[in-house]
């Protein structure tokens, strides 16, 4: 049988104090000689808990997957009637506790994740010294509309009633917030749609802040730099994503538009989520979103003291999900992919017959 863990070892000692009877009195022994010898109670009551023990055997890694009161039923059903403050002691000498999930591991990274990094910061750098406009974009979390609970407090004489539960069909909207950051500008541009985030949604949203505001803000420009995540609706994988940029936003405007996507699990490090996203949360924290018009006030009051300010509009055409893209759309595409981690890196330059 496995030993006592040096913590345990001590917790064991602080059992061991006690009489046969307090600790082991419920296992329904006559046996004096085996009341006189506890561990060989401990060794018959650990057998029987053992199959309920999950972690790796070779470590101290161990927790209980019962709660006290079903380990003790269970016990109870094998002849041994225990109380759970038993059960627990005994647990506890061994170093067997409750434990919840600690996030602590790190997932592997990407291998090219560094050298990702350093092109992205070179890219901007260059476009930036040209003066070229720089985006960062990405779909915030959805958001149910209505009496939901929002996380954070809000200063009022009362709270506000909101529903228990979260359930979708009590929604008037279920809103899809897609961000574009102005890195340059330091402007943020939400659109909000109220049907699938896809591919094609996004590109939509580009399109409209670039004819509303991106033209306006940098009339000069015939370069575009955006920086998007690894996957969702604007991914690297996503062949949707780039013929309707092809098609949307380079052909018609005659821009030269670069995408630079950040590895997987580095999303954080898109200026959208930090410079954007985190601000309107903020702004929205404690605020149920009762309406669409609540939601796009809270957006349009997002302010920082380094000058943040932020528009808001609602889009609301149907974005089907699953849309193919034919192979003739796929082999007309004018793409240039980068030296550096090309399927992460790639240049989109208009096509002269604009198809």
């Amino acid at each position: 049988m496995r030993r006592p863990s040096d913590e345990g070892a001590r917790n064991w000692r602080a059992v061991s104090k006690l009489s046969p009877r307090t600790v082991f009195g419920g296992l329904g022994q006559a046996d004096g000689r085996r009341r006189r010898n506890p561990p060989l109670s401990v060794q018959r009551l650990m057998q029987l808990v053992d199959p309920e023990v999950a972690g790796d055997p070779s470590s101290d890694l161990r927790w209980i997957r019962r709660s006290l009161r079903k380990l003790q039923r269970a016990l109870k059903a094998s002849g041994l009637e225990l109380a759970p403050s038993t059960i627990q002691r005994v647990l506890l000498a061994y170093g067997i506790r409750p434990k919840a999930n600690v996030k602590r591991l790190m997932p592997q990274p990407h291998p090219d994740r560094d050298r990702q990094f350093r092109h992205i910061q070179q890219v901007r750098q260059r476009f930036e010294r040209a003066g070229w406009p720089v985006i960062s974009v990405d779909t915030k979390k959805k958001e149910l509309v209505g009496l939901f609970k929002n996380r954070g407090q809000v200063w009022g004489e009362r709270a506000l009633d909101v529903y228990m539960y979260d359930f979708p069909d009590d929604a008037v909207a279920k809103a899809v917030p897609y961000g574009i950051y102005d890195v340059q500008a330091h402007r943020g541009a939400v659109y909000i749609g109220l049907d699938g985030d896809t591919p094609d949604f996004a590109v939509d949203a580009i399109v409209r802040w670039w004819r509303t505001k991106g033209c306006r803000r940098h009339p000069d420009a015939r370069h575009l730099l955006i920086l998007a995540d690894g996957g969702g609706s604007n991914g690297y994988r996503a062949r949707r994503w780039k013929t309707q940029l092809q098609r949307q936003l380079v052909d018609p405007f005659g821009l030269i538009v670069t995408v630079c996507h950040y590895p997987p699990g580095a999303s954080k490090w898109n200026p959208v989520e930090h410079k954007l996203f985190s601000q309107i949360s903020q702004t929205w924290a404690g605020m149920p979103l009762v309406s669409l018009p609540v939601m796009l006030s809270a957006i349009r009051s997002t302010t920082t003291s380094t000058g943040l300010r932020v528009t808001a509009a609602l889009m609301l055409g149907s974005y089907p999900r699953k849309l193919k893209v034919t192979a003739v759309e796929w082999a007309s595409l004018r793409i240039r992919h980068h030296k550096v981690c090309p399927k992460w890196n790639y240049t989109l330059s208009p096509r002269k017959s604009g198809k």
